[in-house]
């Protein structure tokens, strides 16, 4: 069964998770600031951005990792969001010391005409090894920023030479399709993950979703339990999604994400992945592939153990 299999074998990984010391950031004109207890100032409105128990507004790595063992999964890729702030010191800092369980993205400012490709390259020498691009900030009201202007292109290639990873995040439904088509046939060695799972409650996803039908591109889940919140657990919808994707471009380009900690205050960090778990419209193949293997191989993780049961106090 996929669930002994779970607890004994499987390395879980996840996709799409976020770290940051504090949200300062602007978005389309409008401030995003860290509060207090979990919220934040979004663009004139408090929202809950993560669990109350976060008094400090801090959501560090430690307290990832203690979420990770709890919910036993193995690693993840830390990527970024314009909404958020840049974070490439902290996370500098993070890669350097949990190298072993977090891939993180560094994040370069394209929300302007120049300089993005100078800021990838002193993240290259950072020793970042993945690229975040938010790109669906890069088309606002009045002005948008394209992915394949001349310095985008250049730094693509940059990537592709040096073997780093794209992860992106593209506008909702098809307006961004042509540009990602292009920038693959220019580079078709260089490895791209997609995000929000193509925005799938949204008409156009499964032109997203149809991208991984190039041999270096994969699709990730992060934020599907937020895109069917209405729903909630066990994300019906959100399962049969998966598995029209899967029948699309093959379970192997198809990998699960969380979008910790924003998806956090409204489930735990296991029920995130554990309604895929006990879904019965994949096959524990399937599920094995989507939960961990495709991205320990997309991300190169090696030397991954699985952590060890804690029995709760309820049990």
């Amino acid at each position: 069964m996929i669930l002994a299999l779970t607890m004994c074998d499987l390395k879980i990984i996840d996709a799409h998770a976020h770290l940051w010391e504090r949200q300062d950031a602007v978005v389309e004109g409008k401030r995003i600031l860290t509060l207090h207890n979990g919220m934040s100032d979004f663009m004139g409105e408090i929202r809950q951005m993560m669990p109350a128990y976060m008094t400090d507004g801090f959501n560090s790595a430690e307290r990832f990792l203690a979420n990770m063992d709890y919910a036993r999964v193995s690693a993840a890729v830390i990527t970024q969001e314009y909404i958020d702030g840049s974070q490439n010191r902290y996370l500098s800092q993070v890669k350097d010391k949990y190298s072993d369980r977090l891939f993180c993205c560094g994040m370069v400012e394209m929300r302007r005409d120049s300089g993005f490709f100078q800021e990838a390259q002193e993240l290259y020498r950072q020793g970042f090894k993945a690229i975040k691009i938010p790109a669906q900030r890069l088309r606002i009201p009045g002005r948008t920023w394209m992915l394949t202007s001349e310095e985008a292109m250049e730094m693509f290639r940059f990537m592709e030479r040096n073997g780093m990873v794209l992860s992106i995040d593209l506008a909702a439904g098809t307006a961004q399709i042509g540009e990602m088509e292009e920038i693959i046939a220019e580079c078709p060695d260089l490895k791209i993950a997609i995000g929000h799972f193509g925005m799938v409650t949204v008409d156009g996803w499964e032109e997203q979703i149809k991208l991984a039908r190039h041999k270096n591109v994969m699709v990730e889940s992060g934020g599907i339990t937020w895109l069917f919140n209405a729903e909630f657990y066990p994300f019906a919808g959100a399962v049969k999604a998966i598995r029209r994707a899967a029948d699309l471009v093959g379970m192997d380009h198809l990998m699960w994400g969380s979008d910790y900690p924003r998806t956090m205050v409204a489930v735990t960090y296991k029920m995130s992945y554990d309604f895929v778990l006990k879904s019965n419209l994949l096959e524990d193949t399937e599920k094995a592939l989507f939960l961990g293997l495709n991205a320990e191989r997309f991300y190169g993780f090696t030397n991954l153990t699985v952590p060890p049961y804690i029995k709760n106090m309820v049990e």
